[in-house]
């Protein structure tokens, strides 16, 4: 299992290490549409990108806010 720090750091690497193993059929679209903004700094949101991973591949997104005084 691998963990991420932050949505965007687990897109870079779903950019880099799976968006390539995709067939043609599944980079067509809101895959390649999204990476394409990504790599290009078109400018793609938190929302966006949480709903590419879980589409496009077995990620488990929680979230965790601590405050201590």
């Amino acid at each position: 299992m691998k963990t991420f720090s932050s949505i965007e750091e687990a897109f870079e690497w779903w950019v880099k290490n799976l968006y390539p193993t995709l067939t043609p059929e599944m980079k067509r679209g809101k895959a390649v549409q999204a990476m394409q903004d990504y790599i290009y700094g078109k400018g793609i949101s938190e929302k966006r990108m949480k709903q590419i991973l879980l589409e496009y591949g077995h990620f488990e997104i929680e979230t965790l806010v601590k405050y201590k005084p």
